[in-house]
């Protein structure tokens, strides 16, 4: 059954019996004209915002329905872990092609669902409307952080430690791997077995099912770990250049210090890549990047207590002079490359599919 062989209000209904029952928090919850939430005490609100389009962000080439829905939602809860925030809420609104098949729709809400659970996120409503272009799916996401406990990406000193958590790069080569666009042969389904330079379900999983740092995110604000923060969203490049401008300071990173994700590092090697430069430009690791203050080690291990995976690496510092940004390589300085940018003509920065 197609999406427009259903209609939209049997479709609404067949999505909604999906969910989890709302909190008690959620007044008037999905199926009215708006949803009522109640206020938490002593909170404030925090609001995000993101869209995943098909062909841009997804292909369903390599995609599961499952997965566009667990992305779409994984993106914004990684910007509200950026801030330090607890996820509470969120608006879904689907702009579908009616030949999707009913049960694709079904299985992107499934997927969405799942992790709205996991980090106790109530779908409080949305919209569903017809289009004859690609799927978006676009998501508003609702929640809360404590007064002066919420992080910026405008809050970095010069001297402060970089810190990045998990692995680097993992995202960007599971694209190349599922697409092929690495190496043809090496695409989804052409049947490779695994060896050096092969296809990593590590890899690969990053790129469909990416892991929002919600708990990292609100230990490190919690315990004042940290004085700013973003989530790599388009690459580590671009969150230090945005970092450091906003704080009006200098980036320099320590290339031997890169937790690069050893699946990526052997696909790039095997096709003479650069697995540093790669790793530095790629996007959608959604990891965390933390300004720590030097005297703030108590603090941090106060935070890693309460949170100890995915580990944290320091991988380098911000410096006095905002225009130094370069890759320290055993002593040799270089510019730090861009990362990617909507927009911009499509190069070494874009991670995502052309």
């Amino acid at each position: 059954m197609k999406v427009k062989d259903l209609g939209e209000h049997a479709l609404l209904a067949r999505l909604l019996a999906r969910l989890p029952r709302p909190p008690a928090t959620v007044l008037v919850g999905p199926g009215d004209d708006a949803a009522i939430v109640t206020h938490v005490r002593n909170q404030h609100l925090v609001v995000t915002t993101d869209s995943l389009v098909e062909e841009i962000h997804f292909s369903r080439r390599y995609f599961a329905p499952a997965d566009i829905g667990h992305k779409a939602l994984a993106v914004n809860l990684s910007d509200m872990a950026a801030m330090g925030a607890s996820p509470r809420w969120a608006l879904l609104s689907l702009v579908l092609p009616g030949s999707w098949p009913v049960s694709d729709v079904e299985g992107l809400m499934d997927g969405l669902a799942e992790l709205a659970r996991l980090h106790g996120t109530s779908v409080v409503g949305g919209n569903i409307t017809r289009t004859n272009g690609p799927l978006v799916v676009d998501v508003t996401l609702g929640g809360d952080v404590r007064p002066r406990r919420w992080l910026t990406r405008g809050g970095a000193r010069p001297g402060d430690s970089i810190y990045v958590s998990g692995t680097l790069g993992g995202a960007r080569a599971g694209l190349e791997m599922l697409s092929g666009t690495g190496n043809p042969s090496t695409a989804l389904g052409a049947g490779r077995e695994p060896g050096a330079g092969s296809r990593d379900l590590v890899c690969e999983t990053r790129q469909r099912r990416p892991e929002p740092r919600v708990r990292l995110g609100r230990a490190m604000a919690g315990a004042r770990a940290a004085r700013a923060a973003m989530d790599l969203s388009d690459g580590l490049a671009d969150a230090l250049r945005q970092v450091a401008a906003a704080s009006g300071c200098g980036v320099r990173i320590d290339a031997a210090t890169l937790p690069i994700e050893p699946g990526a590092a052997r696909w790039w090697q095997a096709r003479g890549g650069d697995p540093v430069r790669s790793a530095v430009v790629g996007g959608e690791d959604y990891e965390l990047l933390f300004a720590v203050p030097t005297r703030g080690a108590g603090k941090l291990r106060n935070a890693r207590r309460h949170v100890a995976d995915p580990p944290i690496t320091k991988i380098g510092v911000f410096t006095k002079d905002p225009g130094e940004l370069v890759l320290d390589r055993s002593g040799e300085l270089e510019p730090l490359p861009m990362g990617y940018e909507h927009f911009r003509e499509p190069g070494t920065g874009s991670s995502e599919p052309s």
